[in-house]
């Protein structure tokens, strides 16, 4: 995936040296734990994840809404269905969540 971070907002307040990193963490997750993706508007995005990535993507979650306060995350696992991830942002932060939906599906495409 490209290195390029110009589409992270000047409103996450992680330093800028740790960005790579915290990118690295997402693209090992999606790699790892992905399991489908779907758009359900433009800003709305449902990551399907193993059951198993729960407490690293509960961990992931909350250090990402600690930065980045626009996120909202739901983790859940509704009617004993497997895991998900609802990411939903602002309107004015749809292009953040285009850009995290293109990282999810072209590490699911590996």
């Amino acid at each position: 995936m490209s290195d390029d971070h110009s589409w992270v907002p000047d409103a996450c307040t992680l330093p800028t040296a740790e960005r790579p990193l915290r990118l690295a963490e997402f693209d090992t997750l999606f790699r790892d734990a992905l399991r489908g993706v779907d758009r359900l508007t433009d800003r709305h995005l449902r990551l399907h994840l193993d059951d198993a990535a729960e407490p690293a993507a509960r961990d992931l979650i909350a250090r990402e809404s600690a930065c980045c306060s626009f996120f909202t995350f739901d983790l859940a696992r509704p009617d004993d269905s497997p895991l998900r991830l609802d990411i939903r942002v602002p309107g004015a932060r749809v292009a953040v969540l285009d850009a995290l939906a293109l990282r999810a599906t072209a590490a699911r495409g590996r």
